[in-house]
């Protein structure tokens, strides 16, 4: 990464921590980001423990689709390979989407050439594992190393600062567990089968995935083992 380069990102990184709305997170950002290339902006909270891993889309612009025509933002992103691959990936990766007979074929490159859309997707992790994702696109971008790792940077600040700003936790999200949840994590806790505890409640097992799936988010963890614990540490059941 060039001097300044590197200095406009940690500069631009650094202003987001204290941006008061999400209009000037999208100005500063864009503001860095189209003298590289990048006409496309998606920043979006996401989870890999939900069946549907996009949970929030707090900013998305530019013709993703390539043809100047109007998309909602939820349609594309929940249809997108890419959106499916973040949930996979482990650091930020490129891709681009070229036309050919079967309609869109999405690829994950080493490095974007050639004719198509390109784009760099940028995972974000925090305590629970991924928590969301930013993508930028262009026709025409930079994909120096440089550039990536200043996009990396601003990425995760700009998704930091959107997540801050439009990402609370619903008030009914942030409740204590119900009886019913504390009752089927009570029964994980004791060490009890999801298929014993969904026959002892009378539930099916889809009900028991669903509930402690529920569980997780409510409590921000990744795991059951640790929503066990979190739950015992917070009196909601008993060790």
């Amino acid at each position: 990464m060039t001097p300044d380069l590197a200095e406009n990102a940690f500069q631009l990184a650094q202003s987001l921590e204290g941006e008061q709305s999400l209009q000037g997170i999208k100005t500063r950002v864009r503001a860095f980001a189209l003298p590289l290339g990048y006409t496309r902006f998606m920043v979006m909270a996401a989870s890999a423990f939900n069946e549907d891993p996009i949970q929030n889309i707090y900013w998305a612009e530019g013709d993703w689709l390539g043809d100047g025509s109007a998309v909602r933002a939820e349609d594309y992103v929940r249809h997108c390979p890419m959106t499916r691959h973040v949930v996979e990936a482990r650091e930020p990766f490129f891709w681009t989407k070229v036309m050919d007979r079967e309609g869109e074929c999405y690829r994950v490159v080493r490095m974007p050439r050639g004719p198509g859309q390109h784009g760099l997707q940028v995972p974000v992790f925090g305590h629970s594992g991924l928590e969301g994702a930013v993508s930028f696109g262009g026709d025409r971008i930079d994909a120096a190393p440089r550039t990536r790792m200043a996009l990396m940077l601003v990425g995760v600040a700009a998704f930091h600062a959107a997540h801050r700003l439009l990402g609370r936790v619903p008030e009914e999200e942030s409740r204590s567990l119900s009886d019913r949840e504390r009752e089927v994590l009570a029964w994980v806790a004791a060490g009890r089968r999801h298929a014993d505890i969904a026959a002892t409640l009378g539930l099916s097992d889809r009900t028991i995935e669903n509930h402690l799936r529920r569980i997780r988010k409510r409590l921000g963890v990744a795991t059951t083992s640790q929503a066990v614990q979190v739950a015992i540490r917070n009196g909601e059941i008993k060790a």
